[in-house]
């Protein structure tokens, strides 16, 4: 299974080039398949690629969801 995380786009470092940040986490992005993003854009990344842009609330909810994943999977303290 392959996860697509959304990822703002802060930078455009080249023509179809640009990097992304989620949470302190930059990566770079090839956005040949999303030529029409725009800085402060959403992205959904995968594999170093923009595939889609999302709106900044849809945005939001998908990281909601992501972090309530990753708490729900966090080893509990033993008491």
């Amino acid at each position: 299974m392959c996860l697509a995380i959304p990822m703002r786009l802060i930078e455009i470092t080249g023509e179809c080039t640009g990097k992304v940040d989620s949470g302190g986490v930059k990566a770079d992005v090839v956005l040949t398949m999303v030529p029409h993003a725009s800085l402060g854009d959403y992205l959904i990344v995968h594999a170093g690629f923009g595939i889609e842009v999302l709106d900044e609330e849809e945005a939001h909810i998908r990281l909601e969801l992501f972090r309530e994943l990753a708490e729900a999977y966090q080893p509990q303290e033993e008491q």
